[in-house]
C-alpha cells in the first residue's frame, strides 16, 4: 500500500512539472509573439541611441581626426553592452509596470496553475531573448558603420554567447526588480535617475582599465553591472584591448543575477499578492 501511494504520488508530481512546463512555454510563447510583432518598434527603442553613438564617435570623429581609429575596438564592445543591456531591462521592467499599473494584465498570468516563481522567469526569459536579438541586430550594422576595427574577433565564438547570456540575464532580473518596484508615473524617472548614469559610467565607452588616472571613479563604479557585461565584451570580442579578467566578470554577473533575483523575487512576489 505504501509503495502503490508513493508511486501514485510520483505520477501526480511528474503531471504537475509537465502540466507547468506546458504553461510556462505557453507564457513565454505569448511574449515572444508579441516582441516579434513589435519588432521593428522595439528595435528603433532599443538599439538607435547606440547606433547614434556609434556613427557620431566611430565614424565620423576618426575621420575628423578628432580621435584615433583604434578607439572603435573600445566602442564596438561596450555599444553591444549597452544594446543588450537596455533591451533586456526595458523588455522586462515595461511590460511589468504596465502590467502592474493600468492594464492589470499580471493577475491573468497570476491565476496560472504555476508558481510565481516561474511567472517571473518566464518574464526574465523572454526579456533574455530580446537582448539577445538587439545584440545580433546591432553588431553587423556597427561593424559595417564603423569599418575595419583592429583586434575584432569572433573566433571565441562560445565565449562570446556566454557573456551574452549572463549579460542579458542579469539585466533582465534587474527589470524584474525595477519593475516591480516602480509604479507607473514614476517610469520616467526610473529611467533618467538609474538607467542614464548606469550607462555613461559602465564601461562602455572606455575601457575600465583607463579609469586608474580616476582611482576613486575606478572602484566606484565596481557597483555597475554594466561594468562587466561591457568588460566581458572586450575580452571575447577585442581580447587586444584592455579589459578584466574573463572569469572576474563572469563571478561577479552570476553573483549580481544571484542578488537581483533574490530581491526582484521577494519584491515581484509581494506586489502580485498586495
Amino acid at each position: 500500500m505504501t509503495a502503490s501511494a508513493t508511486t501514485a504520488a510520483s505520477v501526480t508530481d511528474i503531471a504537475q512539472r509537465a502540466t507547468a512546463g506546458k504553461i510556462f512555454l505557453a507564457l513565454l510563447r505569448r511574449d515572444v509573439n508579441v516582441a516579434r510583432r513589435e519588432l521593428p518598434y522595439f528595435l528603433l527603442r532599443t538599439t538607435l541611441q547606440p547606433l547614434l553613438f556609434i556613427v557620431v564617435f566611430g565614424l565620423l570623429l576618426p575621420r575628423m581626426g578628432y580621435m584615433s581609429s583604434a578607439y572603435k575596438a573600445a566602442l564596438l564592445p561596450g555599444v553591444l553592452a549597452v544594446s543588450l543591456a537596455f533591451s533586456s531591462v526595458q523588455s522586462v521592467a515595461l511590460p511589468m509596470v504596465a502590467d502592474f499599473g493600468w492594464t492589470r494584465e499580471i493577475e491573468d498570468r497570476l491565476l496560472a496553475p504555476i508558481s510565481i516563481e516561474l511567472i517571473a522567469l518566464e518574464k526574465i526569459v523572454a526579456g533574455v531573448v530580446q537582448g539577445l536579438i538587439a545584440a545580433i541586430f546591432v553588431l553587423p550594422i556597427a561593424r559595417l558603420i564603423m569599418g575595419p576595427i583592429e583586434g575584432l574577433t569572433v573566433t571565441h565564438f562560445a565565449l562570446v554567447i556566454f557573456i551574452v547570456l549572463l549579460g542579458a540575464t542579469a539585466f533582465s532580473v534587474l527589470g524584474l526588480l525595477m519593475g516591480s518596484l516602480v509604479n507607473p508615473q514614476q517610469i520616467g524617472l526610473m529611467f533618467s535617475v538609474i538607467v542614464a548614469p548606469m550607462i555613461f559610467f559602465g564601461c562602455a565607452y572606455y575601457p575600465w582599465q583607463n579609469l586608474s588616472v580616476f582611482p576613486a571613479m575606478k572602484y566606484a563604479v565596481l557597483i555597475n553591472p554594466l561594468v562587466y557585461v561591457a568588460e566581458g565584451m572586450r575580452g571575447v570580442l577585442t581580447p587586444g584591448m584592455p579589459h578584466m579578467d574573463l572569469r572576474a566578470v563572469s563571478g561577479a554577473l552570476i553573483v549580481i543575477i544571484a542578488i537581483f533575483w533574490t530581491l526582484g523575487i521577494r519584491s515581484f512576489r509581494k506586489r502580485a499578492m498586495g
